[in-house]
């Protein structure tokens, strides 16, 4: 039987489906994004000496999320290639396990080392590896002019999970124990992530995507390659280096916020979990939007705009948090967590259109390397908060390198390919 083609505006069922799974395993992985409800009752004496645990330092606290951050850049790229090689399903099921099963062990430890193992590695493999399948699957089923939506819907899952964990783990800890709030989540995602991987899948042989209009290809010739790289070709352009640099610097400013935004704000409101999920809405938001802007006005337009918005925002924040004006401090937050958002769906763009799309899975988990680094914000603005308590000049830093991100991303342009 011959593999159905796509007609020039419509794509079969399958494809939407695909979409959605991959929507709900990140609504499970993005877990990480709440981790500041954590920090702030893992660095609370009391409440952790009453259930049993040593209560840590900020930057103690912060360490798991920064292990899971660098174990999960890392697991990109053997989870791209699992993806690549095996399928979605088999790479999407293995995360579940490894997340589902490392949330279960911290509990059980109730340690720092049970955190740093459960959630830092096993959540870190988790999520490397499950992330790895459902975006480059998805984008299988579209065409170029559409990539920046899909990856956009797709990952908006992983930006949005705070909204739900923030609170629920909220309530667990505070009304059952810190474990209570490890073992409800793994046990979820062991059996949603499980589930839902199943209708992860790829497009038949032969099968072709719907393709923009004949003057759309010719407008965008200059910024999307109509070759597929390899992996070994890619490592070879300095364009790569150049979008782990910017993803990196995209990332650094975002995981400030969502590190430590909980604690930033304990001595203003007591609902800090509040700011968490109205962070993951835009998160999530931001990477729909930002996905289509960049459709539209291409994708260094739509990074370089999210790096001034989130520049400000990093240089206004040191004064809102000292006026303690709450409804402007969830204004500022909420273009912060956009622009940091929106970097999530650019980037696989980027590297679908500088790269080509067969080989995606594990090209982009070597450009995902750029997002594990920016993890070296939420330690090191731990260890600021430790030292001045206030995170002042780690929003400083983090604004500086923002404007370095503008001056690189104005020269960066897709290589050229022997075909191009």
């Amino acid at each position: 039987m011959t593999a159905p083609q796509a007609t020039v505006d419509k794509v079969p069922g399958k494809a939407w489906q695909v979409v959605v799974a991959g929507i709900v395993v990140n609504l499970c992985l993005g877990c990480l994004y709440a981790w500041s409800v954590w920090v702030k009752y893992l660095t609370d004496k009391n409440l952790m000496e009453s259930q049993g645990w040593v209560p840590l330092t900020a930057e103690q606290a912060s360490n798991p999320a920064s292990l899971c951050i660098l174990i999960f850049a890392l697991l990109m790229i053997p989870g791209g290639r699992i993806q690549d090689r095996y399928g979605p399903t088999i790479a999407a099921s293995i995360g579940g396990l490894a997340i589902g099963l490392g949330l279960l062990v911290a509990g059980l430890m109730k340690s720092y080392t049970g955190i740093l193992l459960g959630f830092g590695i096993g959540g870190g493999i988790g999520m490397g590896v499950g992330y790895a399948a459902p975006t480059p699957a998805a984008l299988k089923w579209f065409g170029p002019h559409k990539r920046g939506l899909i990856a956009g819907l797709v990952v908006s899952g992983y930006g949005l999970a705070a909204f739900y964990v923030a609170p629920l783990a909220n309530w667990l800890i505070t009304t059952y124990s810190m474990s209570a709030s490890f073992y409800v989540l793994g046990v979820a995602y062991l059996v949603v992530i499980l589930v839902a991987a199943q209708f992860l899948a790829w497009p038949e042989p032969g099968y072709v995507p719907p393709q923009p209009s004949v003057a759309a290809v010719a407008a965008k010739a200059p910024t999307q390659t109509r070759a597929d790289w390899t992996a070994a070709e890619m490592l070879k352009t300095w364009q790569f280096y150049a979008l782990v640099i910017m993803f990196c610097i995209n990332t650094q400013a975002g995981l400030l916020l969502i590190g430590h935004v909980n604690k930033m704000i304990a001595g203003i409101m007591k609902a800090g979990y509040l700011l968490v999920s109205w962070g993951a809405i835009f998160n999530s938001i931001g990477r729909i939007g930002t996905g289509i802007i960049s459709d539209k006005i291409g994708r260094t337009n739509g990074l370089i705009v999210n790096y001034i918005a989130a520049a400000v925002i990093m240089f206004l924040l040191p004064y809102l948090f000292g006026i303690k004006n709450i409804p402007l401090l969830f204004i500022a937050c909420a273009v912060g967590f956009w622009c940091y958002g929106g970097g999530l769906s650019l980037f696989p763009s980027f590297t679908a259109d500088f790269y080509g799309p067969k080989n995606l899975g594990f090209n982009y988990g070597l450009v995902f390397i750029g997002w594990g680094l920016g993890a070296f914000m939420p330690k090191l603005a731990g260890r600021i908060y430790d030292k001045y308590q206030s995170y002042d000049y780690a929003f400083y830093i983090a604004g500086v390198l923002l404007i370095a991100g503008i001056i690189l991303a104005l020269v960066t342009r897709r290589p050229r390919y022997a075909t191009d």
